[in-house]
């Protein structure tokens, strides 16, 4: 699969991920939330950017949803709840996030 982004194809998986998180930037990101049915705000940006952040900078890592709930309170100076961030992304933060942080899926089975 693949999709177009500035006149570019980029590849993806067959669930929509891109094969090369370096082929990401923030056009290919709303291009994606495009897909997902997502307008993009300075939340999602946060979210996105941290999650970039800890897969590239951080060893890989992808935060559990309540890792991820603890850093957003750290950015945004007060705590959300689960439901806020499935407010932004729908379906689940940690996985629909990482699609459109262009990084790839998260293969871990359930955890809060």
């Amino acid at each position: 699969m693949a999709i177009e982004v500035n006149g570019k194809n980029i590849s993806t998986t067959d669930d929509g991920y891109l094969e090369n998180h370096a082929d990401w930037d923030e056009d290919v990101a709303r291009k994606l939330a495009e897909i997902e049915r997502i307008e993009l705000t300075d939340r999602h940006w946060d979210v996105i950017k941290h999650l970039r952040d800890e897969y590239i900078d951080n060893g890989q890592n992808q935060p559990m949803e309540r890792a991820l709930l603890k850093s957003m309170g750290e950015i945004w100076g007060s705590k959300p709840s689960s439901k806020d961030l499935y407010q932004l992304f729908p379906l689940a933060p940690t996985k629909q996030g990482t699609k459109i942080a262009g990084l790839p899926a998260v293969k871990r089975k359930g955890g809060y």
